[in-house]
């Protein structure tokens, strides 16, 4: 199936993965149920079909969509949800300080971003190094890219069959980064076209303001009812 064409989603198996954040030193486990991840990142052509715009500065069919910020993503996944005939995942919602949010329908059987854990699950697809294979064979990155936005599956997927986890455009995932102190701020994996090699590992975590715009953020669907718990 072509990545332009409908969205590929890979089936992931239950598991469990380590999460760390080198700001805090914090590291904490996390169980999961199995769930869907899509094979690409969502492309500007799937983007357009969906909901009829291009927001990408390098445009291209086949490239990552990018410059689109957290809250279009939500909006993706339920219209593409709803044009498959499936129950939307998030609701939107307004607190009572009038900022914007969105709640998660875990009863759902819609498209939704992918958690952070379900994101590095995938990516490290059973490995337990900082990269599921040798940079340059899996990632566009600062030292390959020529600066540059690349078409999505250009490089070698990794075990389970996910192309361009690393590199390339960023994801977007579902958590908030660390609302105690960076508020609504969501975060970000996976690291860029224009990004070091330090950026491009499975477990680098970035926060992002759901309202922010770049043109190396992008993100990929998943799908699953069930969430996931924390030991």
């Amino acid at each position: 199936m072509e990545a332009q064409g409908p969205v590929e989603m890979i089936a992931v198996p239950a598991g469990r993965v380590t999460l760390s954040d080198r700001r805090t030193r914090r590291s904490w486990q996390v169980e999961l149920a199995p769930y869907e991840l899509a094979a690409f990142p969502v492309t500007q052509a799937q983007y357009a079909r969906v909901t009829g715009r291009r927001p990408s500065t390098a445009p291209g069919d086949r490239l990552p969509v990018e410059s689109v910020c957290w809250w279009e993503a939500v909006e993706f996944c339920n219209a593409l949800s709803l044009r498959a005939g499936l129950a939307p995942a998030y609701r939107p919602v307004t607190d009572s300080e009038g900022q914007r949010s969105a709640e998660w329908d875990g009863a759902a059987d819609g498209y939704r971003l992918p958690t952070e854990a379900e994101w590095e699950y995938a990516c490290r697809a059973g490995t337990a190094g900082p990269r599921y294979g040798p940079l340059d064979e899996i990632a566009w990155y600062r030292g390959n890219s020529h600066e540059r936005l690349h078409e999505v599956g250009g490089k070698r997927p990794n075990a389970w069959g996910f192309h361009d986890m690393l590199g390339n455009v960023w994801d977007w995932c579902w958590d908030l980064y660390d609302p105690e102190v960076y508020g609504g701020y969501r975060v970000l994996r996976g690291g860029g076209w224009f990004d070091e090699h330090w950026s491009c590992r499975a477990s680098a975590r970035r926060r992002s303001h759901p309202a922010f715009t770049v043109d190396d953020v992008g993100f990929r669907v998943a799908r699953g009812r069930a969430r996931e718990q924390a030991p």
